[in-house]
């Protein structure tokens, strides 16, 4: 049965209730539902749009409702195809009974839309799609693997440590799809079926959006969901960062030596551990005597102070009782009441309590923000579990196989209307996961502890580009991996300076990492305590001093060169808070006509300006560079050239291959 409402459409058969609205320029929303009534949750859509002109249309044998270049059709089976401009763009997988097929076999008795009731009230819900034959695929925020294009990948919809679920992706047809639910499932991209999974949901819920570029469905898309705001200057630079300097005197000396090396750090990060016990959100006194001090100094030279927070609640904090006994700490389903055990027995923040939100804004604004710390380092946001069992979890919101993966955007979300609150502007935090939407609430994001190891530059250049795509547009990268990098190993040493010089063209230049061997002993005043500042492990230097003067020279000529940019990069972001454009960006994004610039994935475009072309593997001293139609000048060698072929461009240790399109 066909129901015409305001500016939308419904379809009735069975238990099975089918809504579909115009929802924003060229889009339209999908929910359908098995229960008595849809919920009434946007989720990742947030933000007004216009769009409440859909022409529609109901006959006997199908309906459809036409929202700009987008149309959606329901045939009386309940069979939904998508059109752009008259051309099927996605159709529904449907292996039952069709009168209106002869195409593929009913026997099989696949449903596009399946509903398994999970013991208890939710749904295990399955929607399928057919392939479309040659379409590419991108977007979906960060999985670890070296691909651009996601047709043909497996991935999961779930939170992990570099790993960041953002289900939305462009397709080179011509249109975008959000899949707008926060629930752990997957999507498989396959060439015989594409096929969403939530493991536990009560309705369908997703949003798909046509444009004529790249560009047009990213700015449809983030029109939907949010954009960042422009992104302050003072952020551009460098940000110096290290696992993890222990006492304030060793902030202090790092910063310090810039200063008379005449390098402007914009940002110095206090990591992890500088606090009593994970859950104190708070200095260790004994190591961190004067905080106030040490911020009024930094502040002096004009260096911002971030300070890293964790949500893990260790059982012997000061505030685990409280946080217990108010509801505030995500539970178990069953074993112990355990959800982290790194350095401490802990429960987890429950970020999806509104009251226990505000409950941890207040205690860090207290101990670290009333100090002068300016920015909050959210670490550990997936969240981080000693086990990924989301189906032992649950939160304020529900289960975790319902909700999981809109954790890490209710933990920015908390400092963010803290911050607000506290009368901040232009503020900035960094945080290690995101959902749809984060980017509104001025977060950066980087990949997570990823190794030291080339084979992870490369995928960092992938993960940067369709982080990009899936709207968070402040990405940033430990500039030599995390992982494992020993700064005495030549080896090593030129795969920092290769990061390094990739990383000047990112939306944030970031020197970060925890480097070996773990030989320095613990900086411990008393041994017997057995936690605190003092307590754990520290990794060796990491300052771009630590690792030679050739690698020195390299990269303090890279942070001029950085600083150089900042005019333009603050071009590139209010771009990207009005438009939602990346500052990276794949070569189609900005050369969408050009087809050989769908299949590459090793450069890209740092705003609509500069082509480039990182250095990916060992010893290597030279690379092919495909430049586009139109001249363009290398910065290195000041060399203009004509576009429209692949050239071999000199890549010396000292620099990358960078074009400035002319």
């Amino acid at each position: 049965m066909f129901l015409e409402g305001k500016n939308s459409i419904v379809f009735k058969k069975g238990n099975e209730t089918l809504l579909i609205q115009g929802w924003g320029e060229n889009s339209l929303r999908v929910r359908s539902t098995v229960e008595p009534a849809l919920l009434d949750r946007d989720w990742a859509l947030t933000e007004k749009v216009k769009g409440d002109k859909a022409k529609i249309t109901v006959t006997n044998e199908y309906a459809s409702i036409v929202n700009g270049q987008i149309e959606a059709r329901v045939s009386n089976n309940g069979i939904l195809t998508f059109l752009k401009n008259g051309n099927v763009i996605l159709h529904e997988f449907f292996r039952a009974y069709d009168p209106n097929s002869t195409k593929h076999s009913c026997c099989t008795k696949v449903v596009a839309r399946q509903y398994e009731g999970i013991i208890g009230g939710d749904y295990k819900l399955t929607v399928r799609f057919e392939p479309n034959n040659g379409e590419k695929i991108f977007g979906m925020g960060q999985y670890q693997a070296p691909y651009l294009d996601l047709k043909g990948c497996s991935l999961e919809l779930a939170q992990r440590n570099s790993q960041i679920s953002i289900p939305f992706y462009l397709s080179s047809l011509g249109y975008g799809f959000l899949w707008n639910n926060p629930a752990v499932g997957h999507v498989n991209f396959a060439k015989n079926i594409t096929e969403w999974v939530a493991e536990s949901t009560k309705e369908m819920d997703y949003w798909i959006t046509a444009g004529d570029t790249p560009a047009k469905i990213v700015e449809n898309y983030t029109a939907a969901v949010g954009r960042a705001p422009v992104l302050p200057k003072d952020y551009m630079g460098f940000w110096q960062c290290k696992l993890r300097y222990r006492t304030q005197e060793e902030v202090l000396t790092v910063a310090r030596k810039y200063k008379e090396m005449g390098i402007h750090l914009d940002v110095i990060v206090i990591d992890f551990f500088h606090w009593p016990r994970q859950g104190d959100w708070c200095f260790d006194k004994e190591y961190w005597p004067d905080p106030k001090a040490m911020c009024d100094e930094l502040h002096a030279m004009g260096t911002k102070v971030m300070v890293s927070v964790w949500p893990s609640v260790d059982k012997k904090c000061s505030h685990y009782y409280e946080m217990l006994d108010k509801g505030y700490l995500v539970r178990t389903e069953r074993g112990t009441n355990q959800t982290y055990d790194f350095m401490g027995d802990c429960l987890t923040f429950d970020a999806t309590n509104p009251e226990a939100r505000e409950y941890l804004w207040q205690i860090c604004k207290k101990n670290y923000g009333d100090y002068g710390i300016d920015m909050f380092w959210l670490d550990n946001a997936e969240p981080d579990y000693n086990i990924y069992d989301y189906g032992n979890y649950r939160y304020y919101m529900g289960t975790a196989l319902s909700c999981s993966n809109i954790y890490p955007l209710l933990y920015s979300k908390a400092f963010y209307d803290g911050m607000k609150a506290d009368g901040r502007k232009n503020f900035v935090n960094l945080e290690r996961c995101a959902w749809v939407g984060s980017q509104k609430y001025s977060q950066v994001l980087w990949n997570g502890d990823v190794q030291s190891t080339f084979e992870c530059l490369e995928d960092s250049v992938v993960e940067g580009i369709n982080i990009g795509i899936a709207g968070i547009p402040w990405w940033t990268t430990d500039a030599g991996g995390f992982m494992y990098g020993n700064p005495k190993d030549p080896a090593f040493v030129e795969l920092l300076e290769r990061w390094f010089e990739f990383a000047v063209f990112t939306p944030i230049l970031r020197l970060h990492g925890d480097r070996d061997p773990h030989d320095i002993p613990p900086l411990d005043k008393d041994p017997q305590r057995g936690y605190g500042g003092g307590y754990l492990y520290t990794g060796h230097d990491n300052e771009i001093w630590s690792y030679g003067p050739e690698a020195q020279k390299i990269m303090e000529a890279q942070i001029k060169l950085r600083e150089s940019l900042i005019p333009y990069i603050s071009k590139v972001m209010k771009e990207a808070s009005s438009n939602g454009s990346p500052a990276m960006r794949a070569m189609f994004y900005e050369f969408p006509e050009d087809e050989k610039c769908w299949n590459l994935q090793d450069q890209y475009m740092f705003g609509p300006e500069y082509l480039v072309a990182p250095i990916l593997h060992a010893g290597e001293r030279k690379r092919n560079v495909y430049l586009p139609a139109g001249k363009w000048e290398n910065i290195n060698t000041k060399e203009v050239v004509e576009g429209g072929r692949t050239i071999e461009v000199e890549a010396p240790i000292e620099c990358i291959p960078v074009f400035h399109k002319k």
